[in-house]
């Protein structure tokens, strides 16, 4: 089994080689027989006290190493590169990809034989699996955690409510002393956000892939049993060496459709669309908005869980978690699926129970009927555009009105309160230029804040459309990821104020209501107005990152190039 070992490459060898390799693991104070023989485990960190989603990650590291040193292999940690999604700027999404170049290369390049990925906050997991699929080694991730359901003034709080709090501190309706005073109410422990947003999307999407043990989504980050599927996980990537039970095996094209329809029926972020086309590019699986749109089709959403409802995703893990949707779900997954503890998804889900109903509903009374995520296609977004539902207002699902056009971030910020900017209630707000090559980075401002003389007349919602994407804790009638976006042209680029946009979300389509003949004489006099950066890891982003319908992966970055390491160093 030992020459079998991709680690033996190192330190099964004789000579001068085996020697350097050896050698320097022993400064550790490790014996020879700890490393050399077993399979080696690396634990990929994204530990950070500039990420504060995962700061507890090196204890719960120390959970993975028990299971693996209990199982019989040898645990390595490494720090990669990590994302916070509340303190990194521009945004965290500009470095994803860069993640994901310091994951693979790390990986290929160590003496791991398979690999536990320690992922959290938003990017952090996304960025982590592309990583690992180009390498294809045996790997299974573990997730941080929720943090614990907030409180303020006797009532419940997460990461949604910053929007509502937000929008009551600029109409009045809240003081700046009660916003400080919620700071400390919300994030009470460790873990990410507490609610379905981006994180508890991307750790559901890691289950429901296969690629996580069972239930591993929802545990509180406080919760002990954090801790002990971490221990499992440790001992189960050990047998998955054994075995050879690599990425490939695991993320099929079945792997991703029951992805989907459970993102659909737990209401994710609209960012797990942009996320899985990106893993896809990485695995060689063909997958397009349009496979999206099939796979949420007709799913109803069963989590009643913020920002689409009510509770939060501590609520979600005591009503049974994951594998109760995914039970509930019956036949409209592949359950024959194979995951990363060797059993299919019907195995793994089947008699999961609902404990609180009002949580999780059946699909025979889903909380809505809503589905969690819907593909637009139109000329305002040739290569399409996506919409939560299940987070919309329901009287803005049709509609049709004049454009309030924002060139940039910066005109949005220096005009959206002007008492003088011509906007009401049924405008179109739109943002450009804030795609992944026009910011660079494709920031989460496409849920822009309504205009602080609409909100003191009690207006709660308009439609807003962008190039962008907005947080997954974020709600409203918010159309994001426009492709083409505009700092390449598309037809994003060229709405004018007054020109009128027609959404018909139950028609699936986004239309800029102006002849083709004007938009052609636009098109000709357009001029892309975003910044360019002209050094750098940026530099490289703005030159070859895809746009969102494809992931916004780098081009020469989709695929992969295997576990093998080509020359030897000494």
């Amino acid at each position: 089994m030992s020459t079998s070992l991709r680690s033996a490459q190192w330190f099964g060898r004789t000579g001068k080689d085996g020697f350097i390799y050896r050698a320097w693991m022993k400064n550790q104070g490790i014996p020879d027989e700890e490393f050399r023989g077993k399979p080696v485990i690396g634990i990929c960190n994204t530990w950070s006290e500039l990420t504060p989603c995962n700061a507890h990650f090196r204890e719960l590291a120390e959970s993975v190493k028990k299971g693996v040193i209990a199982a019989g292999g040898f645990p390595v940690e490494f720090p990669v590169m990590s994302l916070g999604e509340t303190l990194i700027k521009p945004t965290a999404m500009l470095y994803r990809n860069l993640a994901a170049m310091d994951v693979e290369e790390s990986i290929r390049a160590t003496p791991v034989d398979g690999v536990v990925l320690l992922c959290g906050c938003d990017k952090t997991t996304p960025s982590l699996v592309m990583g690992a699929c180009s390498v294809n080694i045996p790997t299974l991730v573990v997730s941080g955690g929720p943090m614990l359901t907030g409180r303020f003034e006797g009532r419940d709080i997460s990461t949604s409510d910053v929007w509502r709090f937000n929008d009551a501190v600029r109409s009045g309706a809240m003081t700046q002393e009660q916003l400080t005073v919620a700071e400390a109410c919300m994030c009470r422990s460790r873990g990410h956000c507490a609610v379905m947003g981006t994180a508890s999307t991307m750790a559901c999407m890691v289950e429901s892939l296969g690629l996580s043990l069972p239930s591993n989504a929802a545990i509180p980050a406080a919760d002990s049993r954090r801790k002990v599927l971490a221990q499992y996980s440790g001992a189960r990537i050990t047998e998955m060496v054994r075995e050879n039970l690599r990425l490939s095996d695991i993320l099929t094209r079945e792997a991703f459709e029951n992805a989907i329809r459970v993102n659909a029926a737990i209401g994710g972020s609209t960012n797990f669309v942009i996320h899985l086309l990106a893993i896809a590019g990485r695995m060689g699986v063909a997958l397009d908005l349009e496979d999206i749109h099939h796979n949420s089709a007709g799913i109803p959403l069963l989590a009643n869980l913020q920002p689409s409802g009510k509770y939060f995703m501590e609520d979600f893990y005591y009503a049974g978690g994951l594998p109760v949707v995914m039970n509930r779900l019956g036949d409209r997954l592949h359950r024959d699926a194979i995951t990363v503890n060797g059993r299919t998804v019907g195995e793994n889900v089947e008699g999961a129970q609902a404990w609180n109903p009002d949580v999780i509903a059946g699909p025979e009374a889903p909380f809505k009927t809503e589905t969690g995520l819907a593909v637009l296609r139109g000329n305002l977004c040739a290569d399409g555009a996506v919409i939560k539902p299940s987070a919309a207002s329901p009287h803005l699902m049709r509609h049709t009105g004049r454009a309030v056009v924002f060139r940039d971030i910066e005109d949005y910020h220096a005009r959206v309160d002007d008492p003088a900017l011509d906007i009401d209630e049924n405008s179109v707000m739109v943002l450009q230029n804030v795609g992944p090559v026009g910011y660079p980075g494709m920031p989460e401002v496409g849920n822009m804040a309504i205009p602080r003389r609409l909100l003191e007349k009690g207006v709660t919602d308009m439609v807003r459309i962008s190039d962008g994407r907005m947080s997954g804790t974020g709600f409203g009638t918010v159309v994001l990821h426009v492709s083409p976006e505009a700092a390449i042209g598309g037809a994003i680029a060229l709405v004018r104020d007054g020109d009128l946009i027609s959404l018909d979300v139950e028609a699936r389509s986004l239309t800029l209501m102006v002849d083709e003949a004007e938009l052609a004489a636009r098109r000709a006099a357009w001029q892309p107005t975003h910044p360019t950066v002209n050094r750098g890891y940026v530099q490289i982003y703005q030159r070859h990152v895809q746009q969102a319908h494809l992931g916004a992966d780098m081009d020469f970055l989709r695929g992969g190039s295997g576990s093998e390491v080509l020359r030897d160093s000494h």
